[in-house]
């Protein structure tokens, strides 16, 4: 019988790649506590309507990658594919509507069924930011200065670059949809077979086409600024204005678009090179109409998310792997005093091993596999008096040191 394997699309993070990913988590919770944002989580799966009426019959993602699962009372359930949605169903079902405007970040695993490509498995992670309640543009500049210094911290900011659009409010995406289809309209021979079901339902869809004929056509398409009236346009203004204030550097991208009618005014992506195809680290936009597509009250929102893995490889320096102490006992007789000294440097705060078996050549040896930054050897001498030799594992000097103080004598080690 062949060795199990894990299922296609998903793998293990094994501690090396966790300990990248666990920085990119760390570093981001506490950027976004500094801009006031908590973290919540949703449950990994919802109903499935709650993605239905979020991201359209129409979407790839519902009609393609979505894990939708019957259930035995009949209902249809979905893990989910993106947080967004769960956040604004959260806001509805925990009555939070009285409260805002809220805050909050998220980090966790989505699933998708598509090809598995670079950075992006069936399952994988992604942390994200919503901003519930606000209605103008210092929303949308404050999301974008939190990825910009989330991404900063991460050592990843300067290898990245900022693109920019606004999608204007309904009566501008009206009047751009108009033109959208009756462009199309004109060269549907030419479409592919999904851009022509999108040309009715949903236009704006077609500008985000991988098909290469469709590219071609989207290249020669009406320009959305071509539509925006003047709010809309004073919206978009404010939000360039604020990024140049912050020393945030953006570029226009006219063809950057969000295909959902609720999206609404700034969209926005952090892009890199550095990843191949898969260019985009942290995307998102504002989306007013989500909540009371739902179902409940109209709601401004505005938000983001970044991938974990993306963000991970793009980091230049691994996280420092902790040092611990190791504590070595040398004899039968140590065991039990090992023991209890290592659990009391535990709950010290030193991260402590105790090597399970072996001699103290092979104890040693792990010790310095593991990188520790000194060792506690326990032998009948030490026990006969009371104390432990303590070794510098870096310099090698030692010193016999009483159990008493064995603690305080590693705080240089801490």
């Amino acid at each position: 019988m062949s060795a199990l394997q894990p299922v296609r699309g998903t793998r293990d993070i094994l501690p090396d790649e966790m300990r990248r990913q666990r920085a990119v988590i760390d570093i981001a919770r506490e950027t976004a506590e500094r801009y006031g944002y908590l973290e919540m989580a949703t449950p990994i799966f919802e109903f499935t309507e709650v993605f239905k009426r979020t991201l359209g019959d129409t979407s790839d993602i519902v009609t393609k990658e979505m894990y939708t699962f019957s259930m035995k009372e009949g209902e249809q359930i979905t893990l989910r594919p993106e947080n967004t949605a769960g956040v604004a169903r959260a806001l509805m079902s925990g009555g939070l509507s009285q409260q805002l405007p809220l805050k909050y970040f998220y980090a966790g695993p989505m699933f998708r069924h598509e090809r598995p490509q670079k950075g992006r498995q069936r399952q994988f992670h992604q942390i994200g930011a919503e901003l519930l309640g606000v209605p103008k543009p210092q929303g949308d500049i404050e999301l974008i200065a939190l990825g910009a210094h989330i991404l900063s911290g991460l050592g990843v900011y300067e290898n990245t670059k900022l693109e920019l659009n606004t999608l204007g409010d309904t009566d501008s995406r009206q009047a751009y949809r108009a033109a959208l289809v009756e462009y199309f309209s004109d060269h549907s021979d030419a479409l592919s077979s999904d851009s022509r079901d999108r040309l009715e339902r949903n236009p704006l869809r077609i500008l985000d086409s991988k098909n290469e004929g469709d590219r071609k056509l989207v290249a020669g398409a009406p320009v959305f600024s071509d539509y925006l009236n003047a709010e809309s346009q004073d919206f978009f203004a404010a939000v360039k204005q604020g990024l140049e204030r912050l020393n945030i550097a953006f570029e226009l991208n006219t063809r950057l678009v969000r295909g959902l009618d609720y999206y609404c005014h700034t969209a926005f992506e952090f892009t890199t090179d550095l990843l191949g195809a898969q260019s985009a680290v942290l995307a998102g936009g504002r989306y007013d109409g989500l909540v009371e597509t739902m179902g409940g009250p109209a709601t401004p929102g505005v938000g983001w998310a970044a991938g974990i893995e993306r963000l991970s490889m793009l980091m230049d320096r691994d996280p420092p792997v902790p040092r611990p102490i190791a504590v070595i006992p040398v004899g039968q007789a140590t065991e039990e005093i090992a023991l209890t000294l290592t659990q009391k440097l535990r709950h010290a705060g030193y991260g402590v091993e105790l090597g399970f078996s072996g001699n103290v050549g092979k104890r040693m040896k792990r010790a310095n596999k593991l990188g520790a930054r000194a060792a506690v050897l326990l032998g009948e001498d030490e026990l006969a008096n009371n104390s432990a030799t303590i070794r510098d594992l870096d310099s090698g000097e030692q010193e016999l040191v009483s159990l008493d103080a064995v603690i305080e004598h590693l705080a240089r080690y801490r």
